[in-house]
């Protein structure tokens, strides 16, 4: 399985855009129900800094969150909404429980 781990800061007049754009997302992929991903998105304490993390799991033809045009719609936008511009990295389940 591959992991991606993205943060970033926004703007903080910006916030709630973000997120309803985030909420968005959620509600076209409950729509859809892809297969082939786990996607969660955490807003810190601080009301300005995202996570958003992305597990690909290892089945034959997955679908792509790249291709939900809610995400589209929201990564077009993602540099004028930030102060932190995002950076993915990649990272390594060591464990987890549900």
């Amino acid at each position: 399985m591959k992991t991606t781990v993205v943060r970033y800061q926004v703007k903080p007049e910006r916030a709630a855009d973000n997120q309803q754009l985030i909420e968005a997302v959620f509600a076209e992929l409950d729509e859809r129900e892809p297969e082939g991903f786990t996607y969660k998105v955490f807003r810190l304490e601080d009301g300005v800094s995202f996570i958003h993390v992305v597990i690909e799991h290892d089945i034959d033809e997955p679908d792509s969150l790249q291709a939900v045009p809610a995400f589209q719609a929201f990564v077009a936008g993602i540099a004028d909404r930030c102060d932190v511009p995002p950076v993915a990295t990649g990272a390594t389940i060591v464990g987890g429980y549900r």
